[in-house]
């Protein structure tokens, strides 16, 4: 099952956003980079089939060896898995380096960098769960947040980030706005690179799970300033958690 039909008509909206034309001046460096997105932002889940050679290179517009180079790299840093035979291709690998996180962490290099992260969140994010809730939603986008909400909530801890950023990119697919889910994207590995230098915290995903479930009632019944409200205030309770663990205490605290 390739990445576009996987999840329907909603879902191909993120492979639109992750799988599209590279730049030539850095076209390897950029397929690995794209590669690297849709697997960690769960758009092909571990153990899923990425879509076939042929189509991967039209999608980036580089060449099949370029391509073929691209996959192979991934491969040997172990994201990848290429299979052989009627049934094969190449395969997210599970489970991921690092629990699917960056090799290495380095997530804030100071409090600018930490606030400047959580302010573009809480505005590409909130935005996104408002006009998520102003867009005008069929079957397929309503049923796309509702899996993944049910995905989510009976999530086991190792697939639990994977899949609470597939929830979020999902919020802003329902838009039909490729711009804003290239952004949410971009949000979601900043955020995630600095959720894996924190543990998790069993307390916290049950009061996140909640809060989910408010935001997609929200979106759901059409509630611009319920839905963007909801997606303020878990956000704000993430940001509270990755201050208290990246940041300094007071001098002599």
């Amino acid at each position: 099952m390739s990445a576009a039909s996987a999840g329907g008509a909603a879902r191909s909206m993120a492979d639109d956003a992750l799988f599209r034309p590279v730049r030539a001046a850095n076209a390897f460096e950029e397929t690995v980079e794209r590669l690297l997105q849709a697997v960690r932002l769960g758009v092909v889940a571990p153990g899923e089939r990425l879509p076939p050679e042929r189509e991967l290179a039209a999608r980036f517009g580089v060449g099949r060896e370029k391509l073929r180079e691209s996959l192979r790299a991934l491969s040997a840093a172990g994201y990848l898995e290429v299979r052989r035979g009627r049934y094969g291709g190449t395969f997210v690998c599970s489970p991921q380096p690092s629990n699917g996180g960056p090799p290495s962490a380095a997530p804030v290099r100071s409090a600018e960098d930490l606030v400047d992260a959580l302010i573009f969140r809480q505005v590409v994010e909130c935005g996104a769960a408002e006009a998520a809730a102003a867009a005008t939603l069929g079957a397929a986008e309503r049923n796309h947040l509702r899996d993944l909400l049910a995905e989510t909530s009976a999530a086991p801890l190792p697939d639990y980030r994977r899949l609470d950023s597939r929830l979020h990119l999902a919020v802003a697919e329902v838009t039909g706005s490729p711009s804003l889910i290239a952004a949410v994207a971009e949000v979601r590995l900043r955020t995630n690179d600095l959720l894996h230098a924190i543990p998790l915290l069993s307390p916290n995903i049950e009061h996140s799970n909640r809060q989910h479930v408010h935001l997609v009632k929200a979106i759901l019944a059409g509630d611009c300033d319920g839905a963007r409200r909801g997606m303020s205030e878990h956000l704000e309770g993430t940001a509270m958690l990755l201050r208290g663990f990246l940041l300094p205490g007071p001098p002599g605290g």
